[in-house]
């Protein structure tokens, strides 16, 4: 890669819990994240995440709203992304894991027990939800 990808990720709550899939893919193989991907040319963000979430979980959002932005940089894999960062207020549908080519797993995880790799968009956007609190 060499200009900065431009992703996308949301925030699904309930219960206290998170909803998380782990990669199989480049960068940050085996992390747990949020869901997301990229943004397609001549998408708006809100577009390309509620499109992403439902491709990715079958989970329909409803209102959402923006948290903030990440930025990752991976010297290593030599990959630069630039994410906007989503939280959906509302919800509907029964997760399922729909990619199983790219995700190893998918499960609502307590927040205060959360798995010891998660992603850094993951972790950007927790920083953001409790900076919100």
């Amino acid at each position: 890669m060499n200009a900065p990808g431009v992703g996308c990720g949301i925030v699904f709550l309930r219960d206290g819990h998170i909803l998380l899939l782990q990669r199989k893919k480049s960068p940050e193989i085996g992390a747990w994240g949020i869901p997301g991907g990229k943004i397609d040319f001549l998408e708006t963000a809100e577009q390309a995440i509620r499109r992403e979430a439902f491709e990715e979980t079958s989970l329909e959002a409803g209102s959402i709203r923006q948290l903030g932005l990440s930025e990752q940089l991976f010297h290593d894999e030599r990959q630069h992304w630039f994410g906007v960062l989503f939280l959906a207020e509302t919800f509907s549908g029964e997760m399922q894991l729909l990619e199983p080519d790219k995700h190893g797993g998918i499960d609502w995880f307590p927040l205060d027990n959360l798995p010891a790799k998660l992603t850094l968009p993951t972790m950007h956007a927790l920083e953001l939800i409790r900076q919100d609190a």
